[in-house]
């Protein structure tokens, strides 16, 4: 059993933490709201700042929404930075900046503290389900520490390289996921439009090349007009600023993945910042004058 510390307890994080303690690991926890219930009942001890998780902590974990959040947990008043020793092991789940994960990893590392980044894919149901695919960057002795954690959490779990290569990974993962959204959902307006039954086409589609976990969960939502959120418009459009901002400091132009982050800000203008990203087609069907199964 290790002391581990959480941080960030919201629809990825509360889940993760609850996988953790049903592990048989000892949990102290702290989020900007309230504390789930749920795992204060599994036996999670609450704390009041990130500092004081990390003195309690041999390993912390963060997952928080953005780059800016991840450095004020670390590096805020009373911030994670202030409670470490040498010796600990500072985990990033967060989806965040490569760029800045390097310099966060430099600043963990100058404490005598290691470092990993370790974003995750597979939204809440992966969450709930321990079948996260974790991308990680870092030594690979620390790794090998904090890898039963992670094995508690998902099921692909990735040494990619070093720090900063976790989140690089993930930045490649949502371009390959929004553009496959979109891809899934022209094929969909256009077969509806034609007068072909979506249903069908994408059960048939289901059975050849063009077969996708994307085409598979997030084709049934287009049909079935099923846009609550599993992971939000806002959130890819995160993803893909990360994404677009880091190809300008490369000089690599992404041009696809531009359009998919105009399409999402379509979504956004139109009240839908909130939707599963799935609901990118609602971009697709406003142009097209036409709504799937219409």
């Amino acid at each position: 059993m290790a002391n581990i510390g959480f941080i960030g307890l919201g629809i990825m994080g509360t889940p993760m933490a609850a996988n953790l303690i049903a592990g048989g690991h000892a949990l102290t926890v702290q989020t900007r709201s309230k504390v789930p219930q749920s795992l204060l009942d599994a036996g999670a001890r609450a704390a009041a700042s990130g500092a004081d998780v990390a003195a309690a902590s041999d390993i912390i974990i963060l997952m928080v929404p953005d780059t800016p959040d991840v450095e004020a947990v670390l590096f805020g008043e009373q911030g994670v930075a202030a409670g470490l020793s040498p010796g600990k092991i500072v985990v990033d789940m967060s989806s965040i900046s490569p760029v800045a994960t390097k310099d966060f990893a430099a600043r963990i590392n100058a404490l005598g503290c290691e470092y990993l980044d370790a974003p995750v894919s597979g939204g809440e149901v992966g969450a709930k389900a321990a079948s996260l695919t974790i991308m990680v960057g870092g030594r690979q002795a620390t790794f090998d520490t904090v890898k039963p954690l992670f094995d508690l959490m998902g099921k692909n779990v990735t040494l990619v390289g070093g720090n900063g290569d976790g989140q690089t990974t993930k930045v490649a993962n949502q371009i390959i996921v929004a553009l496959t959204i979109e891809a899934v959902g022209e094929a969909l307006v256009l077969a509806s439009k034609a007068g072909a039954d979506p249903a069908k086409v994408r059960q048939a589609l289901m059975g050849g090349f063009a077969s996708s976990r994307i085409l598979e969960v997030h084709g049934e939502r287009m049909i079935k007009r099923s846009f609550d959120p599993g992971f939000r418009v806002e959130l890819h459009q995160k993803d893909l600023n990360l994404a677009l901002s880091t190809a300008r400091q490369l000089g690599v132009s992404l041009p696809s993945t531009a359009v998919a982050q105009e399409l999402f800000n379509a979504c956004a203008a139109h009240d839908g910042a909130a939707w599963d990203h799935s609901g990118m087609v609602r971009a697709l069907e406003i142009m097209a004058n036409f709504e799937i199964g219409q």
